[in-house]
């Protein structure tokens, strides 16, 4: 375990260093989510009750979804330029590895989140802090997961790097709009909502609302800790497997 650790810190450090060169790219990261929030989320009105308390929950996951993918695209370019396989060549563990890397874009999320939440007091959002932070680390959990996914992702499309683009564009959008991050899936057609059933983020957006609203014993919660916690251990393994099969 204090090897485990000590790796996973070595691989964090040698990731969140350069972040701490160019802050600015964080500023930047963070405009989509602020142009949901601030546009799109005063567009809700009261059509989905407290539309903050709605809404705010929505964009983190959201940007949970973006920041790890962004993650695989990073380890991508080491794969291209040969950074990685001179990483691989140490006597690293390789789960360390994928949690070191996936840690740095859950940081850089909780920073985010953060900053989002008090820019969302003044607007009417309502802060429940043990909710909030179970939320917060709910989300780490299955950042995690998204991330390690991103890495197999990364590693299965090098050296060329198309079926990275290709594939992370045509199923991050669709896991978006099928649970319900920007409009609520009640009034959706009976198939999309069925189609948002199988969703696995579905639950974890719903989890996010009831902490978000304070909500910490409904059932929702258990759902969406389920999925993140299920998220995080297929990613972890897969991950895993195909960083010791080599690069």
């Amino acid at each position: 375990m204090t090897t485990f650790l000590r790796d996973t810190t070595t691989i964090f450090s040698r990731e969140f260093k350069p972040s701490l060169r160019n802050p600015a790219a964080l500023l930047f990261e963070m405009g989509q989510p602020l142009l949901f929030l601030f546009l799109f989320g005063s567009l809700l009105g009261g059509a989905v009750g407290s539309s903050w308390q709605w809404f705010v929950p929505g964009i983190l996951v959201m940007m949970c979804l973006t920041g790890p993918m962004s993650a695989g695209y990073t380890l991508l370019v080491e794969l291209i330029g040969g950074a990685m396989e001179r990483l691989m060549v140490t006597p690293l563990n390789r789960t360390a590895m994928l949690v070191g890397k996936s840690m740095k874009a859950m940081l850089v999320l909780l920073v985010q989140a953060v900053l989002i939440i008090v820019l969302a007091l003044p607007l009417g959002f309502e802060l429940h802090t043990a909710g909030v932070l179970a939320g917060l680390a709910q989300l780490v959990v299955f950042g995690v997961g998204l991330g390690a996914l991103s890495f197999v992702l990364a590693i299965k499309s090098a050296p060329g790097g198309t079926l990275f683009y290709i594939v992370s564009q045509s199923i991050l959008f669709p896991l978006l709009l099928l649970s319900g991050v920007l409009l609520p899936l009640e009034t959706a057609p009976g198939w999309l909502r069925v189609m948002g059933q199988v969703n696995p983020v579905t639950y974890i957006v719903d989890a996010q609302r009831a902490l978000f609203a304070g909500n910490l014993t409904d059932p929702s919660v258990l759902y969406g800790t389920v999925a993140a916690c299920a998220i995080a251990v297929v990613g972890l393994y897969l991950g895993n497997r195909t960083l010791r099969r080599g690069v």
